[in-house]
């Protein structure tokens, strides 16, 4: 497994990267076997660290961690425990995913936008109803079964995730609704 180990305005030591090494690649490796690469990122806001862990499978499903404490150990640790909680409630699934799938999942580019916010709070009207765009990107979007779709969006931790399903080839979308349960968004259904 590749580690990219990095810290926002602080240093990380080698002994640190050594354990981090060694105690992600343990944990994920009890779960999945098939782990390419992890992306750990090191911060400090005032007395706290934070940890931010990204864990990329060979299927191609993505797993996210936080971790906060007022110990950079400490911090991984959470950070650690909270991935390790996260692969445990799916490791059936994982393994499953893995039999079923021979291939890694697909991915098809898309253009991504960020648009500007509207900074403006008087009631007067904009000049213009056309958003400002900031930035432009390429995105991917994975090929993906509707459970797989709700599977990765809890493994990345994200309230939402754009997808193409495979059943019918249509874009659809899942996501966290309000009161916790989880919604799909069908285009193909119409």
């Amino acid at each position: 497994m590749r580690y990219r180990i990095s810290g926002k305005q602080i240093d990380v030591g080698d002994a640190l990267q050594t354990h981090v090494k060694s105690e992600l690649g343990e944990t994920v490796e009890k779960f999945s076997q098939r782990p390419t690469d992890a992306t750990v990122i090191f911060a400090r806001d005032a007395y706290e660290y934070s940890c931010e862990t990204t864990v990329h499978l060979s299927t191609g499903l993505t797993a996210a961690a936080k971790g906060h404490a007022t110990d950079i150990y400490a911090a991984f640790e959470n950070c650690r425990e909270k991935m390790e909680k996260q692969l445990r409630r799916y490791k059936r699934r994982l393994k499953d995913h893995h039999r079923d799938r021979t291939e890694p999942v697909e991915f098809a580019g898309a253009p991504m936008y960020v648009l500007a916010a509207n900074g403006e709070t008087s009631d007067m009207e904009p000049d213009s109803l056309q958003p400002m765009i900031i930035a432009e990107m390429e995105t991917r979007i994975p090929s993906l079964s509707v459970g797989e779709a709700v599977m990765q969006m809890e493994l990345a931790g994200t309230p939402l995730l754009v997808f193409r399903n495979e059943k019918n080839g249509g874009v659809s979308v899942v996501h966290r609704r309000d009161d916790g349960n989880v919604g799909w968004i069908d285009t193909s259904a119409g």
